[in-house]
């Protein structure tokens, strides 16, 4: 009676479009720059400023250099190193 159809390996709803990332960041959580954005380069520390969305999880990430970017996905951040205490 219904047709069953494969389900496309997509995160994003529909299933459709590029691949999101599954680490999610916290507010005021120390980041580091994962890739080269505009401002921004590769291994940059920041800070996550504000988390918003629903299905697709944006950040708003205030970096070291000055430079603070809206609506990055979390691929293009990683959890920055801890520091050791003394």
């Amino acid at each position: 009676m219904y047709e069953q159809r494969a389900v496309p390996a997509c995160s994003r709803p529909g299933g459709y479009g590029p691949r999101m990332a599954d680490t999610e960041f916290a507010r005021k959580e120390r980041v580091v720059a994962a890739e080269d954005r505009p401002g921004v380069p590769e291994g940059t520390l920041g800070v996550v400023v504000m988390v918003t969305g629903l299905s697709w999880i944006r950040y708003r990430v205030r970096f070291d250099n000055g430079v603070e970017l809206n609506m990055l996905d979390g691929r293009y951040l990683s959890s920055a190193p801890k520091k050791k205490r003394k």
